[in-house]
């Protein structure tokens, strides 16, 4: 279970985060929504020890963040894909399963049935350099989504992808669900999330704003549903 605890931080010794809690349990998919610069992404980067919180603290299966073995823990995909211009496809997954330990049969099995899902089984020798930025997007998804982690952290999981892709994504998110994981999202795709997500935690100016399941939000800001709710919670 992933677990914040009162999380101030930000860049530069200037805070954008203040006073964060929220937790996303096991067999969980909880969404992070708000505006752009709401915070959502920082406070990922700051999950995945790309930033260093000014105060609070930041669990994750019982380890501090500080511990050496709790990124091993979080499969991530960024909001861009990031990918070297001269390895193929296959060679990202090889150094990716290597870099977590689990560059085993197992892992490669679920790769290959990854890169089938995403009709990207015939490009696993070719550079991702020359890929569409959703085909990049995919490569992404299929290094993470192959691992065997505790919890799963995705920046804009939908952003690039075709409708298919989207289809194939959410099918994998509910599977890692009923396995048990924990899955933290951050998404601006309201109707996608309302179907698909357990929680929400709605944040503004970095700060948690509302938290709860979408009929939750609904209730509390007396709407029909979850984006009506989330523009009247914003006060938009």
């Amino acid at each position: 279970m992933l677990k914040i605890e009162k999380l101030s931080g930000g860049y530069y010794r200037k805070n954008v985060l203040f006073d964060l809690s929220f937790h996303v349990d096991n067999g969980e998919i909880v969404a992070l929504i708000g505006l752009n610069g709401a915070g959502k992404s920082t406070c990922i980067k700051h999950i995945m020890g790309l930033l260093k919180p000014t105060s609070g603290r930041i669990k994750n299966e019982n380890l501090e963040a500080t511990d050496p073995h709790y990124l091993k823990q979080i499969a991530y995909i960024p909001e861009r894909p990031i990918l070297y211009p001269e390895v193929t496809f296959r060679e990202h997954l090889a150094l990716c399963f290597k870099a977590y330990g689990q560059d085993d049969e197992a892992t490669w099995s679920r790769a290959m049935d990854l890169a089938e899902q995403f009709h990207l089984q015939h490009d696993l020798d070719r550079l991702p350099s020359v890929f569409s930025k959703g085909m990049q997007q995919k490569v992404m998804l299929v290094a993470a989504l192959s691992l065997s982690c505790p919890l799963y952290v995705i920046d804009e999981p939908f952003m690039g992808l075709d409708p298919l892709g989207i289809r194939t994504l959410l099918d994998i998110l509910e599977e890692k669900k009923r396995q048990g994981a924990s899955l933290l999202l951050s998404t601006h795709v309201l109707d996608t999330a309302e179907k698909y997500c357990d929680r929400f935690v709605v944040m503004s100016e970095g700060r948690v704003l509302s938290e709860g399941s979408a009929q939750d939000l609904i209730k509390a800001s007396g709407q029909s549903d979850l984006a009506s709710a989330y523009f009247a919670l914003v006060d938009l």
